[in-house]
């Protein structure tokens, strides 16, 4: 028995309506999918020739290393270590941001001798920053003013005791020193002091 000509499309036309309704959303919001991207996402060319997006979080630079975690090689017996200073870039020129931080034992009088230390980025990410280089060492009595950083280029005053009858109070003695990375290595340079001709 055939079916009646107007049963058969009356039954066909809302499927077809329908189907034709669900392929018109589809391919609506796929093509709104394809303008939505993580907000951070960079357009590259895949070797079909097709455009592909990946994030590019991992080239932001990340945060400096910071001092306040790190546990410097300073004994200071009882009195806390103050971190008094501090400056970040980098100074490698590898990509990655490194901090130079000045620390001195806590006193409430004199003038300790500072530290100056050049701090790294730990592999472990839940690690506490590395101390990669020794700048000035605590032994050497020195105080540390203007810690600059410029160009990869650190730059401070260093000051010192002519001898030991002047009071550690009063630093008589200001060397102007600059460090930067050269061949695997910081490299330091004594500036003239300041007014001062070269050859003279």
């Amino acid at each position: 028995m055939q079916p009646l000509v107007g049963q058969d499309l009356t039954h066909t036309q809302p499927r077809l309506m329908h189907w034709l309704a669900t392929a018109t959303a589809v391919s609506g919001v796929v093509a709104a999918a394809s303008f939505v991207q993580p907000p951070d996402a960079t357009a590259t060319t895949a070797r079909a020739g097709k455009a592909t997006y990946e994030t590019t979080s991992a080239a932001r630079p990340a945060a400096a290393p910071d001092p306040r975690r790190v546990t410097f090689p300073v004994d200071c017996g009882p009195n806390r270590l103050d971190v008094v200073r501090k400056v970040s870039g980098d100074l490698d020129l590898d990509g990655t941001t490194e901090t130079v931080a000045v620390v001195r034992c806590h006193t409430e009088t004199g003038t300790p001798p500072s530290g100056v230390f050049v701090l790294a980025r730990p592999t472990d990410p839940k690690a506490p920053p590395r101390v990669v280089a020794t700048l000035v060492a605590p032994s050497q009595k020195l105080s540390v003013q203007d810690l600059t950083l410029q160009g990869g280029e650190i730059s401070a005053a260093l000051l010192g005791y002519s001898t030991l009858d002047v009071p550690r109070c009063c630093p008589d003695v200001r060397k102007n020193t600059k460090w930067q990375w050269r061949d695997g290595k910081f490299l330091q340079t004594d500036l003239p002091p300041e007014g001062a001709t070269e050859g003279a």
